[in-house]
């Protein structure tokens, strides 16, 4: 029997159209399931852009977001001094606080003074090897001893600077000081942390509370337990307040660390000492720039390997 024939579909009603591409979807980007990637993305676009920057070799300076320029602390110190003389016999306890922090905050000042000149000698030097970016000053780039690590680099010293900032809540990120393309911003800790390390050859770590203290010691375990084998050499900076802070003796005599780990670092007390000693132990431990490889950044010459460093004699514009 004869098929009858089917009347023939009308013209298209609608536009057609396209779906969302999974990278496009904003949804799913920020969703629980899109996690990993969002992880990736934190390492392989640093990765990328430092690449492409030529960044391979950084020194990374840690303290507290606290501290602040002595001329931001002075004018406040003098006003609150001040304010004591009126009271010529008892002092309100609001007024005598106020005043106590304030000295505080003087005492904080002098670190930041001090890590902006040794972020500016550090750059001048390593500008005058004239072997491209090479030791580059990186912070986590938020204010305190952050931003004068990257105003000595920049603004004293006419270098680059890196900062590696974390998005939190109700706080700033990147001070005015890091260079526009080396300026990253973090949502994870954990991938903030590993760009820290993953391509610092020396850390100088200055008064600071629970962030700095965080990194001193993942460093100094990644270190002690040979995480990182390259070379590493650690300043903390500020005899006193690391004295104060910490009783190293005390690990060592309670059996926690051995005598040997005290060698993991170096406490200096003036810009000076820090750049000297920071800039031999570079000398030696990397004569030549670092290289990206297949693993990474490669380079660095182990301590049975190396000649003796010249000493650095800066000349007098550093």
């Amino acid at each position: 029997m004869p098929t009858k024939p089917r009347d023939p579909l009308p013209p298209t009603p609608r536009v057609p159209r396209r779906g969302l591409k999974a990278y496009e979807t904003p949804g799913f980007l920020k969703s629980r399931d899109a996690r990993i990637i969002r992880m990736l993305c934190e390492y392989m676009e640093p990765l990328q852009r430092f690449q492409r920057l030529q960044v391979r070799e950084t020194i990374v300076l840690f303290g507290s977001a606290r501290a602040r320029p002595i001329a931001a602390v002075q004018p406040e110190l003098e006003a609150a001094e001040a304010e004591r003389k009126k009271y010529k016999e008892k002092v309100p306890k609001e007024v005598r606080e106020k005043l106590e922090r304030l000295q505080m905050d003087m005492r904080l000042a002098r670190y930041y003074e001090d890590a902006a000149e040794l972020s500016s000698l550090l750059t001048k030097w390593a500008k005058s090897l004239q072997e491209g970016n090479r030791f580059v000053v990186c912070s986590g780039g938020g204010p305190g001893i952050m931003e004068a690590a990257n105003r000595g680099a920049t603004e004293r010293a006419g270098g680059k600077s890196i900062g590696l900032t974390i998005s939190l809540p109700n706080e700033q990120t990147g001070n005015a000081f890091i260079t526009p393309e080396l300026l990253f911003e973090f949502h994870y800790f954990f991938m903030r942390k590993l760009w820290f390390v993953y391509m610092s050859v020396a850390l100088v770590i200055f008064p600071g509370g629970f962030g700095t203290m965080d990194e001193l010691f993942e460093v100094l375990t990644l270190v002690q337990t040979r995480k990182i084998t390259r070379p590493l050499p650690v300043v903390l900076y500020g005899r006193k307040f690391w004295q104060e802070f910490l009783n190293w003796d005390a690990l060592v005599r309670w059996g926690t660390i051995s005598a040997k780990d005290l060698n993991l670092f170096k406490i200096c007390d003036d810009p000076r000492e820090a750049f000297n000693w920071l800039s031999r132990s570079l000398l030696q431990a990397y004569p030549k720039p670092m290289k990206w490889g297949p693993m990474g950044v490669e380079g660095g010459v182990p301590p049975d390997r190396r000649e003796k460093a010249p000493e650095v004699t800066p000349s007098p514009e550093i």
